[in-house]
């Protein structure tokens, strides 16, 4: 049972949660570049080493293939793993054991194996990091069965998915974005999960549901708080989940509200927001929309490191409002 809640920041409640689920479960372990003394790329692991030693907060060398493999072998043989990489970009390197192993497996054996491994990666725009640090590929796992795939967009639900996640029999992909592990939020103490499969309603509306993910639930946000300055109501859903993606929610929203924004930071094309398109257009949702669909994503470019640069490749509050704005106003 969860006690009382406090404030944490992003970081300390994906901490910890893996302090949590060490104390409850010796199978659970964890593995990355500089994770130990160095407390990870982050400060995500902080001293975990010094409470758990190093047979359980386990460096690994600069070889995400081979640390991914070593995680996919341990989770076969009954340990629980959390693998981090140092950014989710090097999720590139480690292709063949996420995609053709993790995510396989069970499906090959016929169910009589599994792989209950954790692996995460900060993500995303914001630090100045460049195009090989900066990137948001999670559509590209979301595109894998056998994977799940998660974006906690709070300190609450970052600790409750990643205990959910450490617990699942199935290999999740948990993204963290780097802009996130700051922020600061309620979190019980204690225990508790949280589904790796709902969306949440995080702002009720009326007039246009702005779907969005990670960093982009905190942007709508903001933009609909602008937008109600204007009498515009717009209803903010937070995937959380993009596999196994919770589409129910956002159809519902949108047979209310009668228009659809999607908001995502990875790449336009082919991204999270044209799979929540698709799943409007195949739904009942279809014939209430009073509007054409807006798909606000990053720019066709690999991220630049100039920060002006930056900020325009992906998207922002002045752009969402924008987009609203222009849904809102749209004749059927």
């Amino acid at each position: 049972m969860s006690g009382e809640t406090r404030e944490l920041s992003y970081s300390q409640a994906i901490q910890e949660a893996l302090a949590i689920a060490m104390e409850r479960d010796d199978r659970v372990f964890l593995m990355g570049e500089d994770i130990g003394v160095y407390g990870g790329a982050f400060q995500v692991t902080g001293d975990l080493v010094h409470r758990f030693g190093e047979s359980r907060v386990i460096d690994t060398p600069i070889s995400e293939l081979g640390g991914a493999g070593v995680a996919v072998g341990a989770a076969l043989l009954g340990r629980r793993p959390v693998f981090e990489f140092q950014f989710s970009d090097f999720a590139a390197l480690a292709m063949e054991q996420i995609v053709n192993q993790a995510a396989k497996i069970r499906f090959m054996l016929g169910g009589k194996a599994s792989v209950p491994l954790v692996m995460r990666f900060p993500s995303g725009s914001g630090t100045g990091a460049a195009a090989q640090h900066s990137q948001s590929l999670e559509a590209w796992l979301a595109h894998v069965p056998g994977l799940k795939v998660v974006q906690p967009s709070t300190p609450h639900d970052a600790k409750g998915m990643m205990l959910a996640a450490i617990e699942d029999p199935d290999p999740v992909m948990f993204y963290e974005h780097k802009l996130l592990y700051k922020m600061k939020g309620p979190v019980p103490e204690g225990y508790y999960t949280e589904p790796l499969h709902e969306a949440r309603v995080r702002r009720v509306g009326e007039q246009v549901t702005i779907a969005a993910s990670a960093i982009m639930v905190h942007k709508a946000l903001e933009a609909a708080e602008q937008l109600a300055a204007d009498g515009i109501s717009a209803e903010v859903i937070d995937l959380r989940s993009l596999r196994p993606m919770d589409y129910r929610t956002v159809i519902d929203s949108v047979c209310k509200t009668t228009r659809l924004v999607c908001v995502y930071e990875g790449t336009k094309q082919l991204g999270i927001g044209a799979e929540v398109s698709a799943a409007i257009a195949e739904s009942e949702a279809f014939d209430r929309l009073d509007a054409p669909i807006l798909r606000l994503g990053g720019a066709d470019c690999p991220l630049p490191y100039n920060p002006d640069l930056e900020r325009a490749a992906v998207p922002q509050v002045p752009d969402i409002v924008a987009a609203v704005r222009r849904s809102v106003r749209a004749e059927a």
